[in-house]
């Protein structure tokens, strides 16, 4: 099957109207409505919005009706939407255009705030509540079940899982706030978890988990201690000596990605044998990046059999570099998709939004979506017709 998707939210349906939205949608070349069907909290411009210019979605509900059995002691938030009317069904229902379903899996901080003992911490024992932790039985029992159950109760044609993993320490949560400089070695060593279910398991495993504990929260509390700024390009080179260097560190790394392997292939094997299961790997650019989240790109794609990775990049050249080192990592089986942003804070001309869509098809990625609908102004929308009318 094609698929020229547009990544798209139940509110700017429900404003728009589901029937015209697809007539639109048709019009623009595409073939797939990518609905979020369990998303988090933001705050979001919406240039066309019929019922206002801004909105804040509920954060880390559901937007299709669940069935309670399928899950466990975490269950699905739903929607308010979802009182007066169901966006996945009649999207389902309506007929002319393939369905599927982008989850957001265990980045959701509603759902950690009501389940602390389920989410990430760090060597002090911090809860990270906007991360649902994958070595958590509870955590991974919710995510199994929103696959299962949307497959199970719609036809939708397959599913797009975003953050079945590690959400990087500097992703993390609304109103940030910190008066010291933060740098890629803090940063990763402030997003590693030890909470009580990876510590267990990784130390099963054989690794000495407690050990690197021990040491990543001395390393930490010796920086804060410290009168030391670390720029940037230090703290890479620090980070990456780390991992190099660290058997400790390597091994933890090497347990996490385990995990998210191991969940993504329990969701595989669950779901409909017929509903594609794509992944997207990382919140981070580029998509090579997606080791840190616990994201295998090999173990995935050879789980999965799809990756569908942001090229949220200012630039085709940019954008093919990361081509480039992702068909280098994937078996040569894999489909990889990509996912476009035609606008700011991304690419800003539409001529370098062509190129960009050029480059990739020239590199054999034909499968694309476009993120989001929602978030764009007309003539944005415009360009992406435009494109697709490039793709064969």
């Amino acid at each position: 099957m094609s698929y020229r998707a547009i990544l798209s939210y139940a509110w700017d349906l429900a404003d728009h109207g589901v029937g015209e939205s697809i007539s639109a949608f048709k019009d623009m070349g595409l073939d797939t409505v990518s609905l979020a069907g369990t998303y988090h909290a933001g705050k979001f411009l919406r240039p066309q919005g019929k019922s206002g210019k801004v909105y804040f979605p509920e954060d880390g509900t559901a937007y299709f009706r669940h069935t309670q059995s399928r899950f466990g002691a975490i269950k699905p938030l739903p929607n308010s939407i979802l009182a007066e009317r169901d966006i996945l069904g009649e999207l389902c229902d309506d007929g002319r255009m393939k369905i599927n379903v982008w989850l957001v899996l265990l980045h959701n901080t509603a759902l950690g705030m009501k389940h602390p003992d389920a989410v990430v911490r760090n060597a002090f024992g911090d809860p990270y509540f906007y991360n649902l932790c994958p070595s958590s039985p509870a955590a991974r029992d919710y995510a199994i079940g929103l696959c299962v159950d949307v497959t199970e109760s719609y036809p939708v044609a397959g599913l797009s899982l975003e953050a079945p993993g590690y959400t990087p320490y500097a992703h993390g949560y609304h109103h940030e706030m910190s008066f010291v400089r933060q740098d890629p070695m803090f940063e990763g060593l402030m997003g590693l978890c030890f909470c009580d279910h990876c510590v267990s398991a990784a130390t099963k495993s054989g690794t000495d988990a407690e050990r690197l504990k021990a040491y990543v929260a001395g390393r930490i509390k010796s920086f804060l201690d410290s009168e030391v700024d670390i720029p940037d390009d230090m703290g890479r080179a620090f980070w990456l000596a780390e991992v190099a260097t660290n058997h400790d560190l390597r091994a933890y790394l090497d347990f996490r990605a385990e995990q998210v392997t191991s969940l993504v292939g329990e969701i595989r094997a669950r779901v409909r044998k017929d509903a594609e299961v794509a992944v997207i790997p990382s919140v981070a650019r580029p998509t090579g990046g997606a080791w840190y989240e616990g994201t295998n790109l090999r173990a995935i794609a050879e789980t999965s059999g799809i990756i569908e990775a942001c090229f949220y990049e200012p630039s085709a050249a940019r954008i093919a570099a990361d081509v480039f080192d992702l068909k280098h990592r994937l078996p040569s089986d894999t489909t990889i998709r990509g996912i476009f942003r035609p606008s700011y804070p991304d690419i800003e001309s539409k001529a370098e939004f062509l190129s960009a869509v050029d480059t990739v098809v020239k590199a054999g990625v034909t499968d694309i979506a476009f993120y989001n609908w929602g978030h764009q102004r007309r003539r944005n929308l415009e360009w992406i017709g435009e494109a697709l009318a490039r793709v064969s």
